[in-house]
């Protein structure tokens, strides 16, 4: 279905170099008018993969993005005092634009549903749940090709009284062995008399395998058209975000999370020096400390720190959880934890990939494994890498509080990840150090 997005793109692309040079446009502007259109419009989402190839539904936001690209390019022209002929060139390009962008998408929408309809350009779809609602909706999908879904299964367990005869194999198991059995690429989650947390589970399973989710809303009859909404016919399906990592931006934040790290230790290595120097004075070796931590995917790592606990006979730090008022904890140790000083070394395995820069905090593996059979969907929280600071952390959820709300704040952040959630837990942890908040 991604072929559509990128016809799309091209679509804009070839279109823009036509009006540009057909109209005279200079390089400088024709550069300026392709910048606009395609940021305004790529932001609008005119460039997402769907399911509904209308033209009339995407018409008024098609052509209220090209307006708003021409009213923006016009403004920072008049303001910078750009030659006349240069910015009605580029306008007259940009009205061209409109004009001839519509009926190209059209003949890309065309070729897309006579592409799913003559060559089975369909994405395998799981449904979750064999009731009436499900049954329906994978009738719907084999009758209607040109919606890019072609049903392989159904996965439902427990007895179901609404259950119509399935048109598919009903699996009762475990959805992730359907996915790779049926080599499924999208997952719809129908109603079902499964438990709502079984579910949850589901969505998370398929997120975590890099399908495509989409689920059949409460009341789907009255549920409105809006922004991360598909329609197969008469039913709505909402659009789950994919995986953090599948897309172009965690790219961004890796070669950030490098570079960060990078200068970070050159910069810093003379206070890791001291911290090192003031341990070996009060307690003597070794400096750092090494501990075994649950990563990205249940993938165990080494985490380095500067020792902060005073050494026993005893190594009991894998199964031990620290709370305030520790007795092996001495002045420099608190100095060090209270000012994060500690986690310093830590830069080092973002360097290595272990970690980022920001994400759920990383935790030992015996406590991962309490804490997964106890709170729910903790064991979710490994769909990201770890990182040295997370949204749970700004939030003082650290040390000896509370991990049923530590869980919370993670998935909220893996739902909700963007560069910008990165940049606010930043500098809210910025402002934690300096005010010493939440201590």
């Amino acid at each position: 279905m991604n072929a559509v997005a990128v016809l799309l793109v091209l679509a804009d692309c070839a279109t823009l170099v036509a009006v540009c040079v057909d109209g005279g446009v200079g390089w400088v502007w024709g550069a300026a008018v392709t910048g606009a259109v395609l940021t305004i419009r790529g932001a609008w989402r005119l460039h997402r993969r769907r399911l509904w190839l209308s033209l009339l539904q995407d018409l008024p936001r098609s052509a209220a993005s090209t307006a708003l690209a021409f009213a923006l390019l016009t403004c920072i022209a008049l303001l910078a005092g750009a030659p006349a002929q240069g910015l009605a060139a580029a306008q007259w390009a940009m009205i061209a634009f409109a004009l001839v962008i519509e009926p190209v998408r059209w003949c890309v929408f065309w070729f897309g549903r006579w592409c799913r309809k003559r060559f089975d350009r369909c994405d395998r779809t799981i449904i979750v749940g064999a009731g009436r609602v499900g049954v329906n909706l994978a009738k719907t999908m084999l009758e209607h090709p040109q919606f890019g879904l072609r049903p392989v299964a159904f996965v439902d367990s427990g007895p179901d009284p609404d259950r119509e005869p399935p048109v598919l194999e009903v699996v009762d198991g475990d959805l992730a062995e359907a996915i790779v059995r049926f080599r499924a690429g999208t997952v719809v989650l129908a109603f079902s008399h499964t438990r709502e947390s079984q579910l949850v589970d589901a969505a998370i399973t398929a997120h975590r395998m890099g399908c495509a989710t989409l689920v059949v809303p409460r009341m789907y009859e009255l549920h409105p058209d809006g922004p991360g909404i598909e329609r197969v016919r008469s039913y709505p399906l909402m659009r789950l975000g994919t995986s953090p990592t599948s897309r172009p931006t965690w790219w961004v934040k890796r070669a950030a999370d490098l570079l960060f790290a990078a200068v970070a230790l050159v910069v810093l290595s003379p206070v890791i020096g001291l911290c090192a120097l003031a341990v070996l004075v009060e307690s003597g070796r070794p400096l750092f400390f090494r501990q075994v931590r649950v990563g990205m995917d249940d993938r165990t790592f080494v985490l380095f720190k500067i020792r902060s606990v005073r050494q026993s006979g005893h190594d009991d730090s894998q199964s031990t959880w620290s709370v305030v008022g520790d007795a092996r904890v001495g002045p420099v140790g608190r100095f060090l934890r209270r000012t994060s000083l500690d986690e310093l070394p830590q830069l080092w395995n973002v360097l290595r990939g272990d970690m980022c820069i920001v994400g759920p905090r990383p935790e030992r593996p015996g406590f991962v494994r309490e804490f997964s059979a106890i709170h729910e969907l903790y064991w979710a929280r490994h769909r990201v890498p770890t990182g040295l600071t997370g949204l749970a952390q700004v939030h003082g959820l650290r040390g000896d509080t509370s991990i049923a709300d530590r869980s919370r704040y993670d998935n909220y952040y893996i739902a909700n990840w963007s560069l910008w959630l990165d940049l606010r837990i930043l500098l809210m942890t910025a402002g934690e150090l300096c005010c010493r908040r939440n201590r």
